[in-house]
């Protein structure tokens, strides 16, 4: 949370008596609804597995209202989706959406990117990138730049903008 508040104009503060606000809990597995829903806002951080940087930084940023970066609507350029070596019950988590990409490039090093065997069968390759297959993509590191500028677009921080 302290990345955001650093690059970002995003806050996050201790409830007092918001009507709207997200309920971060020990539940089952790393999940959060996508954006802002105007009341009591689920987001799960399973206490082993999810408690790591990155991936409580994914979770926040679907909260702020950001897709995974895989299904954005231009990424039949960037990535190869392989529908064959997804599970079926997590074919949803590749679904192309219709998305407003801030006028930024596609980002491999997003924090919202999957791994390339990410919900594979059997660890078989999920998605390759395009045009070289060997690039690096998804990392649970922390926010990369692109993912900085695209909260600092959708949330007009202004003072944050490189």
């Amino acid at each position: 949370m302290k990345d955001f508040e650093t690059k970002t104009c995003i806050r996050f503060i201790p409830r007092w008596s918001q009507v709207a606000y997200l309920n971060i809990e020990p539940r089952f597995g790393c999940a959060s609804l996508l954006g802002y829903v105007g009341d009591k806002q689920g987001l799960s951080l399973q206490r082993f597995g999810c408690v790591q940087k990155g991936i409580i930084q994914h979770e926040l940023l679907h909260a702020l209202g950001f897709y995974h970066e895989h299904t954005r609507s231009d990424r039949d350029q960037y990535v190869k989706i392989n529908w064959e070596n997804i599970h079926e019950y997590f074919a949803y988590n590749f679904h192309k959406k219709d998305t407003n990409n801030l006028n930024t490039p596609y980002d491999y090093s997003s924090v919202m990117h999957y791994g390339k065997t990410a919900f594979g069968i059997n660890g078989l390759e999920t998605i390759t990138p395009i045009p070289d297959p060997s690039a690096p993509i998804g990392q649970r590191n922390g926010l990369s730049d692109i993912d900085v500028l695209r909260i600092n677009r959708l949330y007009q921080c202004w003072n944050y903008f490189k």
